[in-house]
């Protein structure tokens, strides 16, 4: 079992909301039960990025999921300006030009750099349809070979990856699952999905949770549930 202030930090809920107003609601609704937020591409575009600021100034962690992905030198300079706003995790691509150089932009800062190996929202024939020539299984496990090679200091995956690459990178590599839902939640436009205490168990540290808790009748219950379980996984 988990302490359950270390079990509240292993949740992200994700703040996948249209604008600022609606994001400070949710963060002031749920309170002290939440600890950590994911701001995505959508509440950035919508205002997000001051939003990051305050929350972290706040005591909050904020999870900056950008998926940055560019030339070396561009990627360089925006991880530079993540990196003064007080972020906790920032992600990148796992392509290997975008990871070196995300992670040679951080110098002393505590930002830390996740590599988005495959989107949970992916099968085998989505990856067949855009034309790599490895399925899920195996580009997840050449981009996580390449991210450690890299010097990145973890991984966004499937929780259904979860086990076999927390043996093939070992233990000091984070390992953070989006697509978790609760037993009976609605799936959604995920693909590759597991229940919170099942992903703890397969070597998850955290995990991302959007829309169980957001839309959830009484988000703060949902969100003390998922880390009762959290807690109690083992």
């Amino acid at each position: 079992m988990t302490d359950v202030n270390a079990a509240r930090d292993k949740l992200i809920v994700a703040l996948d909301l249209p604008d600022t107003r609606a994001a400070e609601k949710m963060v002031a609704r749920l309170g002290d039960a939440v600890s950590f937020y994911k701001i995505g591409m959508e509440l950035v575009y919508g205002g997000g990025l001051g939003l990051a600021a305050e929350l972290a100034k706040s005591g909050k962690k904020v999870f900056l999921d950008l998926k940055l992905h560019d030339i070396p030198n561009t990627v360089a300079r925006a991880v530079e300006q993540v990196a003064n706003m007080g972020a906790t995790f920032l992600t990148v691509h796992a392509y290997p030009q975008t990871m070196r150089a995300a992670r040679g932009a951080l110098g002393s800062s505590p930002l830390k750099i996740l590599a988005v190996t495959v989107m949970t929202s992916c099968d085998d024939a989505d990856l067949e349809e855009a034309g790599f020539r490895f399925g899920v299984k195996d580009l997840v496990a050449r981009r996580a070979t390449q991210a450690k090679d890299a010097g990145v200091h973890g991984l966004i995956l499937s929780a259904e990856e979860s086990r076999a690459m927390r043996a093939l990178v070992g233990p000091d590599m984070l390992l953070v699952t989006p697509g978790i839902r609760p037993a009976g939640g609605d799936l959604a436009d995920q693909k590759r999905v597991m229940t919170p205490a099942r992903a703890i168990v397969a070597g998850a540290d955290h995990l991302v949770v959007g829309r169980p808790v957001t839309q959830a009748p009484d988000p703060v219950a949902a969100a003390v549930a998922i880390i009762a379980e959290i807690a109690a996984a083992k």
